[in-house]
């Protein structure tokens, strides 16, 4: 494994170095681009445009900032929450129900779901499938608010300015020493 984090490390580092070989500063390729850099004017609403968007239908504000990979993934993971919501809401009215029969002295012994259980076990399978059913409620609600929060917080990031004057770059070098590498990350800003 540390292998491979190695190999992956120097092979980054060559790519995104160009003294790795050397090749001089003059030599190296730059970046230009065929049309001069317009900046958009910011829009201050576009972020609660984008969290009001993904309130009223979930997955909307979304597909307003452009991410429509992202529109599916509030419904999936809603859809799911909603089913195992209603799965243990129809098994725990199927205890209560059995409950309320042994409670009236009305229930089927030869019951084959029920016959077998007395009247604890009974209520811990009441119990356990209304929690399980509130929680899916729970997570439905989360996914939700997931939803909307990651609309608002991703319009804002359209609005951040990366600007050419901060780099981030991977570095490594054949110490001549012992012919160890040296790696390291350099982080920096031009003013």
């Amino acid at each position: 494994m540390k292998k491979i984090i190695y190999l992956l490390l120097i092979g980054f580092g060559i790519a995104n170095c160009p003294n790795t070989f050397g090749q001089s500063n003059a030599d190296s390729l730059k970046f230009s681009s065929p049309e001069p850099m317009v900046e958009k004017p910011m829009d201050p609403l576009s972020p609660a445009r984008a969290a009001f968007y993904s309130a009223v239908v979930p997955g909307l504000g979304q597909f307003y900032n452009k991410k429509y990979w992202k529109v599916p993934i509030p419904y999936i993971g809603m859809g799911i929450s909603l089913y195992f919501y209603s799965d243990n809401h129809k098994k725990y009215k199927e205890y209560r129900n059995e409950y309320k029969k042994r409670l009236n002295h009305t229930n089927d012994p030869n019951d084959t779901k029920f016959g077998r259980l007395d009247n604890d076990r009974v209520i811990q399978g009441q119990r356990f499938y209304q929690r399980n059913r509130d929680l899916s409620a729970v997570i439905t609600a989360g996914i939700y608010i997931i939803s909307i929060i990651d609309a608002n917080i991703d319009a804002h990031l359209l609005q951040f300015n990366v600007s050419d004057q901060l780099t981030f770059q991977p570095t490594f070098q054949l110490n001549e020493m012992d012919y160890q590498y040296q790696y390291g990350l350099s982080l920096q800003y031009k003013f």
